[in-house]
């Protein structure tokens, strides 16, 4: 395939609070046992793009130890594989403003890439998609950007980094940043499909006249300025928005639906793939009750679990209780505790008897490694 791809890593970290306050949007545990960035990785290699670029500016350590060498997804940490565009790699210490900053920091990158087109991704959306026929569609339109668009997000409250409204041919006639755009509106899944080249040109050009946004100052500017031709492909899949906490924790929940776990886990010839951690099979105690869960191995329940997210060695103790929450990685609740509408990140300790509750909109959060 003669095409490329970059991921941001960082895009929407503010907007998760504590849960990417030591790590990016990309490496957030998702569903028990995956990262975000595991659905764009692995759309690529299952497409058949090959030569990726990953641009993060801060806390991607944790990033960085989930990919290892990216033999789970079946890449190279080496030229023409998979590289790591850190600020230190890319000679950049200032930090980003947008993604227009960020590719322009990562020039290099580009201009010593063969392939013709870039497919560029974020990590806050969640789909399983072929980007051949994204690619292919993007040609057969002739327009210089195609967006990735899902109907049925847009409904005047969610406020979206870009929002389109098309014709019968998929030609973008109105675009909307930054904007809580109606019904009428199709959503960007921040998945956009340009030519390398033209890639160089438009950034190069933008960032030189201090525009840094690639929505608002790359694909609207050239819209509305320069006659830039904008086309849509629409997806049909199941994509999930997580660039909130509260829509990370209903989206979480979306996998208690077999018909949304077919959809992203079991399309022919694309699987979803995620580094790889061998555990003992979960134990179920004599008196505990896991109803409507979804349970990683490793896992150690004494208690009582109801429609929630537990992942990998989660401890449970006895008559615990969890109700509508999700515990991530080696989390611990002592006996008697009572949980209800909670986030607890990595390695939280939640002591004998102690009751914690948020609310379905508002769902408490405790960050990675705290104890109460």
């Amino acid at each position: 395939m003669n095409t490329m791809g970059i991921i941001f890593a960082n895009i929407y970290d503010s907007s998760l609070g504590e849960l990417t306050n030591k790590r990016t949007m990309a490496s957030l545990p998702y569903g028990g046992r995956y990262r975000q960035i595991d659905f764009s990785l692995s759309n690529m290699t299952n497409s058949g793009i090959r030569h990726i670029g990953i641009i993060t500016k801060y806390n991607y350590q944790s990033l960085m130890n989930h990919i290892g060498s990216g033999q789970e997804w079946d890449l190279d940490l080496e030229e023409g594989g998979l590289e790591f565009l850190t600020p230190y790699a890319t000679d950049h210490n200032a930090s980003y403003r947008g993604k227009l900053e960020a590719l322009n920091s990562a020039m290099s990158f580009l201009k010593i890439a063969k392939e013709e087109y870039v497919v560029l991704v974020d990590s806050g959306v969640l789909c399983n998609i072929d980007f051949r026929e994204l690619v292919a569609n993007h040609i057969a339109s002739g327009a210089d950007v195609t967006v990735c668009v899902k109907e049925g997000i847009c409904n005047g409250v969610k406020q979206l980094d870009m929002a389109v409204q098309a014709d019968e041919n998929n030609r973008v006639t109105d675009i909307a940043v930054d904007y809580c755009a109606g019904e009428k509106y199709l959503a960007s899944m921040g998945i956009f499909v340009i030519s390398r080249k033209l890639l160089m040109e438009k950034v190069t050009e933008a960032v030189a006249h201090n525009r840094y946004r690639f929505e608002r100052d790359l694909v609207m500017y050239g819209f509305a300025e320069t006659g830039m031709k904008v086309n849509t492909y629409r997806f049909n899949g199941v994509a999930l928005f997580n660039e909130s906490t509260a829509e990370y924790f209903h989206n979480n929940f979306a996998l208690l639906d077999a018909k949304i776990r077919r959809d992203l886990f079991k399309k022919p010839n694309q699987t979803i793939y995620t580094k790889v951690r061998n555990e003992l099979p979960t134990y179920y105690g004599e008196e505990s009750e896991i109803d409507d869960c979804m349970v990683a191995d490793g896992c150690v329940l004494e208690g009582k679990a109801t429609h929630s997210i537990l992942f990998r060695g989660v401890k449970l103790g006895k008559a615990a209780s969890v109700k509508d929450s999700i515990l991530m990685s080696d989390v611990s609740i002592g006996e008697g505790a009572e949980l209800e509408y909670v986030i607890l990140d990595k390695d939280v300790s939640v002591g004998a008897g102690i009751k914690l509750r948020g609310t379905y909109e508002h769902p408490l959060v405790l960050k990675r490694g705290e104890s109460v």
